[in-house]
């Protein structure tokens, strides 16, 4: 039997293979629909699964805020999820998800939890462009990319956490985020995030600083933006040094995750030395830790403007 620690180094060595484990739910059918779809979420979110204890109901609570939650001496705000996409479990809200990522923990009450499967990345597409866009960011085939492949909705986290529980502060303030940042002429910045929420944010954050930018939305996106930039600059007799000043990029996307890409860029003489900042919502000490291993010059945790306009000086600085 393993140990905790060697299933622990096992999943920190996914970083390195553009492998992730999805943790696989139930939420109960659709409206239009009895059966439950599968949906999922990355182990490296979850902190703990446990059985649905008693909830404390919240005077004024927003919609779909079940509640609180006292877990071992800290309050956590339960969300019900099946309400948020539309389902309704068939045998209750038995199992709640304890998640940790941006810096916040937060647990989604869910019907069942079915499994953890171990996944290439390529078997993820983006669900940006099909019906399943919105809270639905990545559509995981279990079963490799063929025709009767068994499908998984890979949730938005970040957008559904932003619509049920929204910040009254303004997203960017420009009198926080510091003096403007100049990059030399004809350079840009060269940036990856698979959500549309974080891309928005990053777009508000990057022309409030100043910083123009091409804006991808998975890791592939951005490594064959790169190869065209640098085929581009080559033709013109530059280097794409004289392009691309630095490179941002989120970890978890489908096809290329920001693990794989970052390492490709390192192992590339023509990249190495381009700076890159990694723009995650995987935090606690073990997974801020894996940005370093993959070479990264850089990261900040979303969705903070202020950290992430001082992960690129520090990048740029490099």
């Amino acid at each position: 039997m393993k140990s905790v620690q060697q299933e622990i180094d096992e999943r920190t060595s996914l970083t390195g293979s553009n492998k992730f484990e999805l943790l696989l739910f139930t939420l109960g059918g659709s409206i239009n629909n009895e059966r439950s779809e599968w949906f999922g979420i990355n182990v490296f979110k979850i902190r703990e699964i446990v059985a649905m204890p008693a909830i404390t109901a919240v005077a004024g609570a927003p919609a779909h805020l079940l509640g609180v939650v006292n877990l071992r001496g800290q309050v956590i705000s339960v969300i019900d999820l099946p309400a948020i996409v539309g389902c309704k479990p068939q045998t209750g809200l038995n199992i709640m998800l304890v998640t940790e990522f941006a810096r916040t923990t937060q647990a989604f009450a869910v019907e069942s939890v079915e499994d953890i499967v171990r996944l290439d990345w390529g078997q993820v597409l983006s669900a940006e462009a099909s019906a399943a866009g919105g809270m639905v960011t990545s559509i995981a085939r279990l079963d490799g990319d063929t025709d009767h492949s068994r499908l998984v909705q890979v949730l938005d986290v970040e957008t559904i956490l932003r619509s049920i529980m929204p910040t009254d502060e303004a997203d960017v303030n420009p009198d926080t985020i510091g003096p403007q940042i100049k990059l030399k002429p004809g350079s840009i910045l060269l940036a990856a995030d698979d959500s549309v929420v974080a891309r928005a944010l990053i777009e508000q954050g990057l022309d409030a600083m100043g910083v123009p930018y091409i804006m991808t939305k998975t890791g592939k996106e951005a490594w064959d933006q790169l190869k065209s930039i640098a085929n581009a600059a080559e033709a013109e007799g530059n280097t794409v040094h004289d392009r691309v000043a630095l490179i941002l990029t989120d970890l978890e996307m489908p096809e290329m995750d920001g693990f794989t890409q970052t390492r490709n860029i390192k192992n590339d003489p023509r990249f190495k030395n381009i700076p890159v900042a990694i723009h995650s919502s995987l935090t606690g000490a073990a997974n801020e830790d894996h940005p370093k291993r993959v070479g990264a010059d850089a990261s900040a945790a979303k969705f903070v403007v202020e950290e992430l306009a001082a992960t690129i000086r520090k990048g740029l600085a490099k």
